[in-house]
């Protein structure tokens, strides 16, 4: 039977970095990935330029049960440590805003970096293997035979974008071993409308306005989508890990105001101008036109009261909309949920009652906000857990 002193099952970000780790410190690592591409997450992140990190990177970017887990793993490999792996292999990148570090050139350069790494401290990738069984004294029953192994980490992601091949494979192995796996869903995904609602969205399809959105304890500032589907865009797609079935949004359109300022040179152009054509200057027409008729503002401006300005401009600062669900795992960027941190050590990853098994990156309940987040808690968990595998 072949033996290791490491199997990683999953190699996507968190697993290559983990390999990276273990083997760094002399083990012999064998990396399990049913794709045969490795590394695919990546190379469709960022638009196909990778958001490889953020420099601002906080545990207060990031939603789990418990919101203090996360500080171990990133205080001991920040953002600036990958990016000085990534300057090593000459791999240009800019920060876009929020401290959004991206490539210059194809995603793909950071699974080449990863492997080119791997393959330094000679960890093994079977690609296109798939796992059968994890049994107690950790044999792994593989497509290409057994493994034995000192110890197992269970990086297999989540169940996002699963035309890539996304499973709940790392959750079962999870219950199979007694650990609690917290309930799972999209997160990072468009929102989904009721008919009478997309029937008003689908002709702005397309049309993108700068927002403030908030549910629950969710608040976001950034750009919102109309789709034919419902919404989406950052703002949508960040505000969406906090929303649940049967919440509001309330959306700011004018985040930063504006309506006086337009109101009263549209008086001085024209009293008699209608309010829709007033409102074009601070939204695209559709949206304007849209708006006027949503809130029953359809005369023109010399007819606004000071109450009906009021009126107005509460509709704009606070416009409730109801979805009905999300895109689901379809279309999603991370998944919700998954092992309970309270099943693991915050330093290393490890399960606390199965001493030698791991579990890191998006199979934890630890998810992050848009904006290389998500990758920074990758690097970092699997730098964890490979420090002690």
């Amino acid at each position: 039977m072949d033996k290791r002193d490491v199997v990683i099952i999953g190699a996507g970000a968190a697993g290559m970095m983990c390999g990276i780790a273990a083997g760094r410190r002399g083990r012999s690592v064998l990396l399990l990935d049913h794709a045969h591409k490795i590394g695919e997450k990546i190379r469709i992140s960022g638009g196909g330029r990778c958001n490889f990190t953020n420099l601002g990177t906080e545990a207060g970017h990031f939603l789990c049960e418990n919101p203090h887990f996360v500080k171990s793993a990133l205080g001991r490999y920040s953002p600036q440590d990958f990016v000085n792996m990534v300057e090593r292999h000459g791999i240009a990148w800019h920060e876009k805003a929020l401290g959004q570090l991206f490539c210059d050139g194809k995603a793909s350069q950071i699974v080449e970096m990863l492997k080119a790494e791997l393959a330094d401290v000679g960890a093994e990738i079977w690609s296109g293997t798939s796992v059968e069984q994890v049994t107690q004294g950790f044999v792994v029953q593989t497509s290409r035979g057994a493994v034995q192994a000192g110890a197992v980490v269970v990086a297999s992601g989540g169940k996002s974008i699963p035309k890539i091949g996304a499973s709940g494979l790392g959750y079962e192995i999870a219950r199979q071993f007694g650990l609690e796996v917290l309930a799972t869903r999209a997160g990072l995904v468009p929102l989904t409308f009721g008919a009478q609602d997309l029937v008003d969205f689908k002709s702005m399809a397309g049309v993108a306005v700068p927002v403030s959105v908030r549910c629950g304890a969710g608040r976001f500032a950034d750009d919102l989508l109309f789709t034919h589907r419902g919404l989406s865009g950052p703002a949508i797609l960040q505000i969406s890990s906090f929303w649940r079935e049967g919440m509001a949004l309330e959306i700011d359109l004018l985040p930063d105001g504006g309506l006086q300022a337009a109101l009263q040179q549209a008086r001085s152009e024209a009293g008699k101008q209608a309010v829709q054509t007033m409102l074009a200057r601070l939204f695209p027409k559709k949206l304007a036109r849209f708006l006027a008729e949503k809130f029953g503002f359809q005369g023109t401006i010399s007819d606004l009261t000071k109450a009906d300005i009021t009126r107005l401009e509460a509709h704009l600062r606070r416009w409730l909309v109801q979805p009905i669900g999300t895109e689901g795992y379809r279309t999603a960027e991370v998944t919700l949920g998954g092992v309970s941190t309270a099943a693991l050590d915050a330093k290393t990853m490890q399960a606390r009652a199965v001493p030698g098994l791991f579990f890191i990156g998006e199979v934890v309940d630890v998810t992050g906000w848009l904006g290389g987040y998500n990758f920074q808690w990758a690097w970092a968990s699997g730098h964890a857990a490979g420090q002690v595998a």
